[in-house]
């Protein structure tokens, strides 16, 4: 059966706890793990992938025990942030030869590459060396060698980081695709990322699950918490250090200002707006105690003062 359970898993590097308690169960299709740098993402990934150990918990992947090491390799391909090939290999060449080292027959490993690289789209540039490939390219060929051997689990960190607009969407899809017949984990910082390929979700701070559930229950979830208000730019600054802003639209003298909060603040025509995904990602940080701040793209909160408004310019 296609089913990843986790169980009170628990992490350490030296004293440091990375991973803390933590417990889910993900099923065929794609799964969106959201959260900051530093959430502990990559350390249940490699976990999951059977790269680290885990302390103590449980982990079982399509049913096989996280300890049975090789046998969790043969059902998963893993695709790391920082995945790099032999720049003066041809694409075909970096392919064969991690087939090679995985131990697959030269035939079938001719018969997957061709394959593989047509999905991917990358079959006209087979013969390319690798350090000429663009980053979208390359992480296209890091997909290919994760599927290589036709894993049940795909595991992918962080691919999309660094992609421009058209290479994000592209990539996205191709995820899409891959997860019709098998396990797909997505990790990411990126919003807009789960929210496009991911309906099945957990977010993770400090080595610790904050939430699981589907991306539209964490929309709900911030509903009548998120708020929208037209000021001049004079008081941004004040805006910013006393409320959660997750999105400023500038237009001229007047700036147009998303925020949550617990009730709505007390500022001139403000009115509540409905939540966007990255609102209720925000807001679960915040409504979980976790610290909201200009580094995320939001205000730091504070004081609630009344500041002037649009409402009377005509």
């Amino acid at each position: 059966m296609d089913v990843i359970e986790i169980k009170n898993v628990n992490k350490f590097y030296g004293k440091k706890q990375a991973l803390k308690n933590v417990s889910l169960t993900i099923n065929r299709g794609m799964f969106g793990l959201l959260g900051r740098n530093g959430a502990g993402k990559t350390t249940l990934m490699k976990t999951l992938a059977a790269l680290h150990k885990k302390r103590d918990g449980s982990i079982s992947v399509c049913g096989i025990p996280i300890e049975n090491a090789k046998e969790i390799r043969a059902v998963t391909g893993y695709l790391p942030q920082d995945f790099a090939m032999y720049g003066g290999m041809t694409v075909y060449e970096a392919l064969d030869y991690l087939g090679a080292l995985s131990g697959m027959p030269k035939v079938l490993r001719k018969e997957r590459i061709d394959v593989l690289l047509k999905r991917v789209n990358l079959y006209d540039q087979r013969g390319v060396k690798v350090k000429a490939l663009s980053g979208g390219m390359n992480r296209r060929m890091g997909i290919a060698q994760a599927l290589l051997h036709d894993p049940r689990v795909l595991i992918v960190d962080e691919p999309t980081a660094g992609l421009d607009p058209e290479e994000r969407i592209r990539f996205r899809n191709l995820l899409c695709e891959v997860a019709e017949d098998r396990i797909v984990i997505l990790s990411t910082h990126i919003v807009g990322d789960i929210e496009a390929a991911c309906e099945d979700i957990a977010i993770m701070n400090g080595g610790e699950i904050l939430w699981k559930g589907t991306v539209s229950e964490l929309i709900r979830n911030a509903e009548g918490k998120v708020f929208s208000v037209r000021v001049q730019k004079k008081f941004l600054p004040q805006i910013k250090s006393g409320h959660i802003v997750t999105g400023m639209l500038m237009q001229g003298d007047y700036t147009t200002v998303r925020m949550v909060s617990d009730t709505a603040p007390d500022i001139e025509n403000i009115f509540p707006v409905e939540p966007n995904c990255e609102d209720a990602y925000i807001w679960c940080l915040y409504s979980n105690g976790c610290e909201v701040g200009e580094s995320n793209g939001c205000g730091v909160y504070g004081s609630e003062d009344v500041y002037g408004s649009a409402g009377g310019e005509s």
